[in-house]
């Protein structure tokens, strides 16, 4: 656990780009939604312990039980264990359908809205839809904690071998569900967790602009 912890950061935490810093656009992402918002005790220690942006503090955490992968494919990804299944998808993106914002020739804006994944090009794919099913219940995730982000990259090939950063992990007193997924793309990576509490939605936690 700590050996993928100091990889983690070895990779990421040492490069995080700074906001702003191109003379060429201005970087319109904030972090009103990131980790260091989080002020639930609880939910913050539990974050630390698989996140990237939490990773200056997962010396406290414990590791918390995962959802193992049974499916997936080029549009998406399913955990499935314990009564409780997740399901991501993806779609293709028509910059048709949507009001591109531009400064100078870098997109910045999408729908009015700054976005994640690719930031300052225009994104190939969309997140379509995650489902979360528990027992016989189905939990409305608006489209609005994922409509702005974009290139989800579900699987990754290492060594031949077909891998995921994304994961679905359980609080230890099984009252939250933790839904991740880590996009990575050469303009800066991006990181979300989409927060379910007994068994409603309850927020997201997005960081951004880790290099690779």
């Amino acid at each position: 656990m700590m050996m993928r912890k100091l990889l983690l950061f070895l990779l990421f935490t040492g490069h995080i780009s700074a906001q702003g810093q191109d003379a060429d656009f201005t970087d319109l992402r904030n972090t009103r939604e990131s980790f260091t918002r989080i002020y639930d005790k609880d939910i913050r220690r539990d974050l630390a312990s698989f996140t990237l942006s939490g990773i200056g503090e997962s010396i406290n955490s414990q590791p918390l039980k995962k959802l193992p992968i049974t499916k997936f494919g080029d549009n998406y990804i399913r955990f499935d264990s314990a009564g409780i299944q997740v399901i991501i998808q993806s779609g293709v993106f028509f910059a048709g359908k949507h009001k591109m914002g531009y400064e100078g020739k870098r997109l910045v804006k999408i729908d009015n809205k700054p976005y994640y994944g690719n930031y300052t090009k225009v994104p190939q794919v969309t997140i379509s839809a995650v489902t979360v099913i528990t027992g016989k219940d189905t939990i409305a995730i608006p489209p609005a904690a994922y409509g702005d982000l974009y290139n989800p990259r579900f699987t990754y090939l290492e060594g031949g071998v077909i891998k995921s950063q994304d994961a679905v992990y359980l609080s230890a007193d099984k009252r939250n569900i933790y839904i991740y997924m880590l996009s990575r793309d050469d303009t800066g990576s991006y990181e979300v967790t989409w927060v379910i509490q007994d068994k409603k939605y309850l927020r997201r936690v997005v960081d951004f602009g880790f290099t690779h």
